[in-house]
């Protein structure tokens, strides 16, 4: 046993071996993958993260070792020790990377049994989702699942080094601090030691990293947990990592410089080559020409046709005469009747938009306006087209804003009806345009975008106020300074997103370092100097301590991965995710605690039924 041991310190594994390695020696530890019975010769695939060897047991040459290897089951750990030995031309495996050799057992050691597993990771057909989340650390074994992690760790790893080349420091922000409600809700964690005070988890080290360039730390970066109390999705959990970054004096072209060497450094890691710069939009481009600030660009963008459409059209299908927009799907073909109703229910029911399916109607009844129609959108004949408008009359709104070019907001519910509409038929014909088939390790599989001049406000209509699009702490652009009360809706921030495959991959902007114009952001956004003393005084203070200038972006590594990797869920490059009911199913969590607990902390729970009819 002591020899045995000693030979475990030399390990070999599983996925390394090769015919080169013939005549050696070799020692294995891992997981029985696979055990295949013959009578004389038992077969076991060993796994670990590496891959898989196959070790034979010989009754011939060890009836001892053949008896042991006998009472062996998938998933029992074991460690062997054994002569590799090359395959016979006609017994070769090309399918693994190990398929050339076999190590042919001299020892075996039981390290620990396994019950039956739920499901077993070498298995092509899985269980439901939520059988393989209560049993993650079995799911965590499979393939795919090991490469997913594996390529999580090696995009993050190239990130940090590439920022720490660039002269940025790695610094920690706090996970314990105030609540500043903004956006999604705070997760709040009670203070025993101040009982009826509590502090909450970071959406994100806004604050903290803005701290950070006030106390003269010119590049901070972090690889940073953050959290959201909101509702979940495919691409939303409630704890997820971003990559957060700040500089001080930099101009909006330098923060996307630093992104795209970041993230050309990740992508080099999953061996894949992009090319920057990234191309640049402005948010009223991308919502007049895709519908979305997250525009997807594998495919066309939409046109306004209003300029095609004669008076009498406008007039007999009661729309308004601009914009109408013309959505276009590559090789899709004609439509049927069932074809075309079943986009009705894509479109939803919106009452500032209105859709036009049915164009072969609409070319029999305006032929000379359809065809021009077909000229600008520029469609084949072949090509999927429908029609979005909307209605006769514009809604009411605020303002029709100063920025050139303008999206008016009446004309808004048109854009993005649209725009959803044409990611709805995108998804729902890929099989026929193709345009999303690229290889993960195709560059021209993946489609950037800067969009930068965001909106600084959007109207809330449930609090009839002005709210921050992006955040308070964002800067306007210095132009627009003087709408920030007469018109706010024109008010442009220096804001900016980086988009890939129309998913938001993150935003960033360059904040306002003067404590007289975070006052007027605060003021436009209805906030009272009391208010905003409560919630912010400290950093009010500290902008008054010659604050430089300073700007940033933040990153969701896991959207990152979760593309690179061809994953349809955040939840399958987490390690350990939530479901879509916020559980974690494995530790069973969330879960009452004791009424000791509660006491210390000085918290009672109302009755659910209470609290419910409230």
């Amino acid at each position: 046993m002591l020899d045995f041991l000693g030979d475990l310190r030399r390990t070999h594994t599983c996925g390394a071996l090769r015919a080169s390695d013939a005549g050696k020696r070799a020692v294995l530890m891992g997981w029985v993958n696979r055990r295949r019975d013959l009578g004389n010769l038992i077969f076991i695939d060993v796994r670990d993260r590496t891959g898989v060897t196959q070790v034979v047991f010989d009754r011939e040459r060890s009836p001892r070792l053949h008896d042991k290897a006998a009472a062996l089951r998938s998933e029992f750990v074991v460690a062997v020790v054994g002569e590799v030995e090359q395959r016979d031309a006609e017994t070769i495996n090309r399918n693994i990377p190990t398929g050339e050799i076999d190590v042919v057992a001299e020892d075996l050691l039981l390290l620990n049994e396994s019950k039956t597993p739920p499901f077993l990771p070498g298995e092509t057909t899985l269980p439901n989702e939520e059988v393989r989340l209560q049993y993650r650390y079995i799911d965590l074994r499979r393939n795919a699942m090991q490469a997913n992690i594996e390529l999580r760790h090696k995009v993050a790893l190239a990130i940090r080094e590439y920022l720490s080349a660039k002269g940025f420091f790695e610094i920690e922000t706090p996970f314990l601090t105030r609540s500043t409600p903004e956006g999604a809700r705070d997760f709040l964690v009670p203070s025993r030691v101040h009982p009826g005070d509590f502090y909450a988890l970071p959406q994100s080290p806004q604050l903290f990293k803005q701290i950070l360039m006030i106390s003269g730390f010119d590049k901070y970066f972090q690889i940073v947990r953050c959290f959201r109390d909101e509702d979940l999705r495919a691409d939303r959990q409630l704890e997820f990592t971003q990559i957060d970054l700040e500089m001080t004096f930099p101009q909006q072209e330098r923060v996307f410089e630093i992104t795209e060497g970041f993230l050309k450094a990740a992508f080099a890691a999953a061996g894949v080559e992009i090319p920057t710069p990234f191309p640049q939009m402005t948010y009223d481009q991308a919502i007049r020409f895709y519908g979305s600030d997250k525009p997807d660009l594998r495919l066309p963008a939409m046109a306004d046709v209003s300029s095609a459409l004669p008076p009498e059209m406008i007039s007999q299908l009661k729309i308004a005469s601009d914009p109408v927009m013309a959505i276009r799907i590559p090789k899709v073909g004609e439509l049927s009747r069932k074809e075309r109703d079943d986009l009705k229910p894509l479109f939803g029911n919106r009452p500032g938009a209105r859709l036009f399916e049915d164009i072969k109607r609409l070319e029999k009844s305006w032929p000379e306006a359809m065809a021009k129609v077909r000229h600008t959108a520029e469609a084949g004949a072949d090509d999927l087209v429908v029609l979005v408008a909307g209605p006769e009359r514009p809604a009411e709104h605020r303002s029709e804003g100063g920025v050139k070019p303008e999206v008016k907001q009446h004309d808004l519910p048109v854009y993005t009806a649209a725009g959803a509409l044409r990611v709805a038929l995108g998804q729902k014909y890929a099989d026929r345009h193709k345009a999303f088939d690229g290889s993960l390790k195709d560059a021209s599989s993946y489609h950037f975008l800067w969009v930068t001049d965001f909106p600084m406000f959007e109207w809330d209509d449930e609090g009839k106020r002005w709210a921050a699009a992006h955040h308070p702490f964002t800067s306007p652009h210095e132009q627009d300074m003087d709408k920030l009360e007469s018109d706010p809706a024109s008010v442009r921030a220096l804001a900016y997103d980086v988009v890939l495959n129309g998913t938001e991959l993150g935003s960033g902007s360059i904040r306002i370092h003067r404590q007289d114009i975070q006052q007027k952001i605060f003021k436009a956004l209805g906030m009272t100097p009391d208010e905003a003393q409560a919630r912010f005084g400290f950093f009010l203070e500290a902008l008054t301590y010659g604050t430089p200038p300073h700007g940033g972006i933040a990153l969701g590594l896991d959207r990152i991965v979760m593309i690179l990797a061809g994953a349809d869920s955040l939840r399958e490059v987490i390690p350990f995710p939530k479901t879509a009911k916020a559980v974690d199913l494995m530790v069973d969590a969330p879960t009452p605690v004791s009424e000791a607990q509660l006491r210390e902390l000085s918290i009672a729970i109302r009755a659910k039924k209470e609290s419910a009819g409230d």
